[in-house]
């Protein structure tokens, strides 16, 4: 069973940085993607990043870009993201998404972890 576990989120001001982490388990192939997306309150879910298993691939949306940073570690099983001056339209609960293969990032992302709230203050 895949599971992922998102982790790291809390409060900081404007300006300040966290690192969430999104631990994953239960694949059985070499090759999937994982994708942080994020959803503020009264707002539609937004997909952020997103990382491939092989091939180096990776997206940031371009409200994220230059400020925020996916990577993955050597042994497939936990992916971050990097939040550098963090703004407070960030505010937003964070959430991890996986699926198998190469195939873009996208909205139905069949396995999801719990949400971890990051609150930015001005």
């Amino acid at each position: 069973e895949v599971q992922l576990q998102a982790s790291g989120g809390g409060s900081v001001q404007a300006g300040g940085s966290l690192r969430l982490s999104c631990a994953v388990s239960g694949f059985t192939v070499d090759d999937y993607v994982i994708g942080w997306f994020r959803q503020a309150p009264g707002k539609r879910r937004q997909g952020i990043a997103c990382i491939g298993t092989s091939e180096g691939k990776i997206y940031h949306a371009d409200s994220v870009k230059g400020r925020f940073t996916i990577s993955i570690d050597n042994a497939k099983s936990t992916v971050w993201l990097q939040m550098n001056n963090l703004e407070p339209e960030d505010t937003a609960v964070y959430q991890c998404a996986a699926e198998a293969g190469l195939a873009p990032c996208h909205y139905g992302m069949p396995y999801w972890g719990e949400g971890t709230q990051v609150t930015v203050s001005s």
